[in-house]
């Protein structure tokens, strides 16, 4: 039975070759067969099509005589077998070319769930450097400290280089040597059995962590590990106009790591509530108490907000749930300039007690209303 390379990526015949990368892409991924739901079988025919569909010249072959165009030809039509994977990954090669076809070994990666790291190399040619561990932590600041910015410190456990070695491993004063296991370049080379046959995989050397070189005598402080636990307290600008929840991310400030480079500390930023206030992005909302008299016959009052109290002048004639806009006294933009606006909400208080006098007016005022 002739295969249907084309159902078997699920895309149609006029499909483009970057939207067949996709979908081979995303099948690659759920079949394979280090996956539970892996499929080993369906895994080899989704790969197959795709050596010959993702190739513009092996694709127009196929579309003019079908699968018979290849047979012969090895793996999926293209001319090779896995040993020309395993010799273009000992030779450090980013892809290479095999019976008319370019094999792009990032594709590759994707597919194989890094088979980059497998060989022990990258697309570029060079080892993956270690990276320490990132830190999260979180930082409680006042309402007014993310509108306007402030200067905090923060203190976090975390590994940093030893002290007394400065990260090397040595103890001061004894030399540093090559690496006798690795001869220094920072790996080894082993022979590994996978579903796919025998390779050569490349591995980080065990004895020196992939440094290429080791102390003659240990640290005594870091056992020659290159690392110790310190508390450490950092000062943090928290920009203005940050709001609740969001992150700071300071490059380099996470866990050591030796031979490599430090991780990142991400700070969550929890902005404490203020009761007089309430924040929507950029602007803030506030609410206002005023009497029957101040809505019927209009008056200045005063309104909290961020930079202090300040006059709102309310019209004759206000009514209960009318909102009134200060221009410019919201929370600073974080990403942009300027300032948002605060937005006040006028609520009609209701007197509860009245006096004498008082009762008396209001009598008046209910007789006038009902005369009209």
């Amino acid at each position: 039975m002739s295969k249907e390379y084309y159902k078997v990526l699920g895309v149609e015949k006029n499909a483009s070759q970057e939207e067949i990368k996709k979908a081979f892409r995303k099948l690659a991924h759920e079949h394979h067969p280090d996956k539970q739901s892996g499929n080993e079988a369906k895994f080899k025919e989704i790969n197959e099509a795709y050596q010959v569909l993702g190739n513009e010249a092996k694709r127009k072959q196929y579309d003019q005589f079908g699968e018979s165009a290849f047979r012969g030809q090895g793996f999926g039509g293209t001319g090779m077998n896995w040993e020309d994977f395993a010799r273009a990954a000992q030779g450090g090669q980013g892809g290479f070319h095999s019976g008319g076809i370019n094999i792009d070994m990032d594709d590759l990666g994707d597919l194989f769930g890094g088979l980059g790291d497998i060989f022990g190399f990258s697309s570029r040619g060079s080892r993956r450097q270690s990276r320490g561990s990132d830190i999260q932590t979180e930082l409680k600041i006042e309402f007014n400290e993310a509108i306007f910015g402030a200067e905090k410190e923060v203190s976090l456990y975390r590994a940093t280089y030893c002290r007394k070695c400065s990260g090397n491993g040595a103890e001061p004063g004894t030399p540093i040597e090559t690496c006798q296991t690795c001869k220094g370049s920072g790996h080894v080379m082993q022979n590994q059995r996978t579903i796919l046959g025998n390779f050569s995989v490349r591995s980080t050397c065990g004895d020196c962590h992939g440094d290429g070189k080791k102390a003659s005598k240990k640290c005594t402080q870091c056992h020659g590990a290159g690392l110790e636990k310190e508390t450490a307290s950092l000062k943090i600008t928290i920009p203005a106009g940050i709001d609740n929840g969001q992150m700071i991310k300071l490059s380099g400030q996470g866990e050591a790591v030796g031979n490599g480079m430090a991780g990142d500390l991400y700070i969550k930023v929890i902005v404490k509530p203020d009761e007089r206030f309430e924040r929507d992005g950029d602007n803030i909302y506030t609410q206002s108490n005023i009497t029957f008299s101040q809505a019927a016959l209009g008056d200045k009052i005063t309104v909290p907000t961020v930079d202090g109290e300040v006059a709102l002048k309310i019209p004759s004639g206000t009514r209960s749930g009318q909102t009134f806009k200060l221009k410019g006294k919201g929370a600073t933009k974080l990403h942009g300039r300027g300032r948002g606006d605060q937005f006040v909400k006028i609520n009609l208080e209701t007197p509860q007690k009245l006096s004498r006098a008082q009762r008396k007016l209001f009598e008046e005022l209910l007789r006038y209303d009902n005369e009209k």
